[in-house]
């Protein structure tokens, strides 16, 4: 019988890495995770039937967000076998406040102490033995990044689970709340047990005032009178509210602990000093903002400049000297033309056209996860709190915008994190301007065939093009259809970290993966459809010319759309539309319909369909339309229905196809 293992613990702690360590990156579509939830799962290296279930990153497990709600579904009603709570030692105060309400689950229970090479190195001791007794569970001490303890991990997480050894109560409650407390318990004891729920956590949660909690209970009238009244003289005694009571007394005993178990604070590490230096400058009010857009400059110098050009530019070559044996074996077998144009002109054309541009892909995503993991991303977050909740954005907001420049599926996913539905549905609306990794083939080709000597500048002036149009939607939409304040949020700031190589390494190989991937799948099939619409008409007869195509009348159909943005020609209509599936299909339709196999072909022909001028309005709309349709699929999941993501659509559609109106219109003054 597999035994199930759930991994919990606060954002940042390093929940993915040791996932990743545990299972050497296998994930599965498994019981635990579903479309609704970010749960990965995958079976533990050496132990095929032990299943590893990674939570999604939590505070608390008070029902704040769609996570949260997630999380405590999987943790009261999945009941794993054991729990396996992963706190970052460097900030092992507020990591612990998860942990005692995990306690309460009353689940088997193992305390992983992540980084604890960084508490020796900073010569801090954690009285492991004490901390094991105090909190009646075993203590492991790892590091996730080095792999290290995580065999005896393992061990110990499935002992627990086998000897079914659940944690002691701990009554660190006190005076009032404990009156409350064990008043509470009597009453709903049960009612706990109908429900299949712990007792100790019901009754700590109903102090909290925990509205899932209460209506899982299905208390009744009487019973609720009476804790109202409880809670109400618990107040009045105490001068604070029900939640900040219960926070307190955690924190209370927490403090306690971390005296007991701590040789000394963890906030006078040679790191934390560090990191306070860092901060004042990287997190300045002025100088903030210009840092993060000098490095991202940097990042595009590197990614469209020297390395991911010659690096593309070595791959396409490749690619181009495969394309010849193939055709030159094709010819050699005497296929049918119509086969070898197939192969040739279609699929090597389209799918080698979007795979040239893979280095290009993978050089940002090397960055990106060096940024991520030194713990610069986080203060980004923080200081553009302050300008999101100028537009009528919580701040929370960010997290999934910046996911947004990866790929836009996991980032309207990311809204989760979100407490209002006013936040989140304002936050996906704005989300596809964030210039996901799809666009990147589009915009190397295009820079490469017209902007040859300023190819980073155009780059960031794609981003911060969609950035402003996103603050200006934003500011639109904050006083008409998304009325109302943004909920408060808080950001916790992790310590600056030197990235660890495999973390980094694995990141990028993920959303390479997932690049070639799409490039044999979606756009694979896409090339083959493309290739039979250009190469017959409507009679279904192979056509000599590509202009006389089944394509071709579709195309011109819509190119009168697109004629006041300077780009009128059929094909680019033709790429748009295509574009629509996945935005690598631009790149792959633009190479079959103009014929070019090569890289260099391509960019060569590309210069008879556009200007400079209408290539970059052609760049500004592809970063503006519709998302793909992954990300309509995710927002119709997301909000309930197609309506929403319809009218993603119509606006998103709106809004490039002005935009692109107004740099043509305003650059033919100047051009």
């Amino acid at each position: 019988m597999a035994i199930d293992i759930a991994l919990i613990g606060n954002p940042g702690c390093g929940l993915t890495t040791l996932f990743n360590q545990m299972t050497g990156g296998a994930v599965h579509a498994g019981h635990f995770s579903t479309p609704e939830n970010k749960t990965k799962e995958g079976p533990v290296k050496g132990h095929k039937d032990v299943n590893l279930i990674e939570l999604p990153g939590t505070y608390s497990l008070s029902a704040y967000s769609i996570d949260d709600v997630a999380t405590r579904e999987i943790l009261l009603q999945g009941k794993p076998d054991v729990i396996v709570n992963v706190i970052d030692a460097a900030s092992f105060e507020r990591n612990l406040y998860l942990t005692l309400q995990l306690m309460e689950l009353e689940l088997p229970m193992v305390l992983a102490l992540n980084m604890m090479d960084e508490m020796e190195n900073n010569k801090i001791d954690i009285d492991l033995q004490r901390l094991s007794q105090q909190l009646t569970i075993p203590v492991i001490p790892i590091s996730a990044i080095r792999n290290r303890g995580t065999h005896d991990l393992i061990h110990y997480a499935l002992e627990a689970a086998k000897e079914h050894h659940v944690p002691q109560k701990i009554d660190f409650c006190s005076g009032h709340v404990h009156t409350a407390i064990h008043t509470v318990s009597h009453l709903i004891a049960a009612d706990a047990e109908k429900a299949q729920l712990p007792l100790r956590f019901c009754c700590t949660k109903i102090v909290e005032g925990d509205a899932p909690t209460l209506k899982a209970l299905q208390l009744g009238d009487p019973e609720l009178d009476i804790i109202d009244h409880l809670i109400e003289d618990m107040q009045n005694h105490l001068g604070t509210d029900r939640e900040a009571a219960m926070a307190d007394m955690r924190y209370a005993f927490i403090e306690k602990l971390c005296k007991k178990v701590l040789s000394r604070p963890v906030q006078s590490t040679k790191e934390h000093a560090r990191s306070v230096r860092m901060d004042r400058v990287l997190t300045h009010r002025i100088f903030a903002i210009p840092i993060f857009l000098c490095i991202m400059l940097l990042v595009f110098y590197f990614t469209f400049g020297s390395l991911g050009t010659w690096l593309s530019d070595w791959l396409s070559a490749g690619i181009d000297k495969c394309v010849g044996v193939i055709s030159y074996g094709l010819l050699s077998a005497g296929v049918n033309p119509a086969f070898h144009s197939l192969v040739i002109d279609g699929i090597c054309a389209g799918v080698g056209s979007v795979l040239s541009f893979l280095p290009i892909i993978a050089v940002l995503f090397f960055f990106l996860s060096i940024l991520e993991d030194s713990g610069y991303m986080p203060r980004v977050a923080f200081v553009m709190d302050k300008l999101l909740r100028k537009m009528g954005l919580s701040g929370r907001s960010i997290v999934p915008m910046l996911i947004g420049f990866g790929c836009s599926v996991p980032a309207i996913m990311a809204t989760r994190s979100l407490p209002s539905k006013r936040d989140r549905s304002l936050t996906m609306a704005l989300i596809p301007f964030m210039s996901c990794s799809a666009k990147l083939p589009i915009y190397a080709m295009f820079t490469a065939a017209f902007f040859t000597d300023h190819k980073a500048l155009v780059m960031i002036g794609l981003y911060v093009t969609g950035i402003i149009v996103a603050i200006v939607c934003a500011l639109s939409f904050k006083g008409t259809i998304f009325q109302g304040d943004p909920v408060p949020f808080v950001l916790v700031l992790p310590p600056y970290r030197i990235p660890a190589m495999k973390s980094v390494a694995l990141r990028m190989w993920e959303n390479v993966k997932g690049f070639i991937k799409k490039a044999f799948t979606v756009i694979f099939i896409a090339t083959i459809v493309i290739w039979f619409l250009q190469s017959f008409d409507t009679g279904f007869n192979m056509v000599e010319s590509s202009d006389t195509s089944i394509l071709a009348d579709i195309g011109k159909a819509a190119a009168p759309i697109f004629a006041p943005l300077g780009f009128g020609d059929w094909r680019a209509a033709t790429a748009l539309i295509t574009g629509m599936s996945a935005k690598e299909a631009v790149v792959s339709t633009l190479a079959v319909l103009t014929g070019a196999s090569e890289g260099a072909n391509l960019t060569a022909m590309l210069t008879q369909v556009f200007t400079p001028l209408s290539a970059f309005a052609f760049l500004v709309f592809c970063l503006l339309y519709m998302p793909c349709v992954a990300t309509l699929a995710t927002i119709r999941r997301e909000m309930g229905g197609w309506r929403y993501a319809i009218g993603v659509v119509c606006f998103q559609c709106a809004v490039a196809w002005i935009v692109s109106f107004i740099i043509f219109r305003v650059g033919g003054l100047f051009l």
